[in-house]
């Protein structure tokens, strides 16, 4: 029998969990505490090696505060009503190496124009 490909909503989904998690400042340890299985799983799960079941992330959702819709929300490349009550995210800046390190330090700059002095010099390095 040969290997099944992996379902592109379901990596979608996968990405979303990772996003949240690190979003929320939860470590896999901590999400896997809370849903009751090891740490490995939620590895698998957050890589898409395996599927989450619908009580299992009905289960993630309650955990990271977001309405179930919201891991499908726009996968099909339309908005959807789910959009309108979740957080904007960017997934694959979110996946990026430093990229929740970055985000929550310029969170913890209270000086707004210090906040609006430093993206402005990141979309300059940026080429924007």
């Amino acid at each position: 029998m040969g290997k099944r490909s992996r379902d592109p909503i379901d990596a979608e989904v996968a990405k979303r969990v990772r996003a949240l998690r690190l979003q929320r400042g939860l470590s896999q340890t901590e999400l896997s505490d809370a849903l009751g299985v090891t740490f490995q799983q939620v590895q698998k799960y957050e890589r898409g090696a395996n599927r989450i079941s619908a009580g299992r992330l009905f289960r993630i959702a309650k955990v990271l505060d977001v309405p179930v819709a919201f891991f499908f929300a726009d996968v099909d490349g339309r908005a959807s009503e789910a959009q309108a009550h979740s957080p904007a995210v960017d997934f694959d800046l979110l996946q990026t190496s430093g990229a929740m390190r970055l985000i929550r330090a310029y969170s913890r700059i209270e000086d707004r124009g210090i906040r609006l002095t430093l993206m402005r010099l990141a979309e300059s390095l940026a080429g924007e």
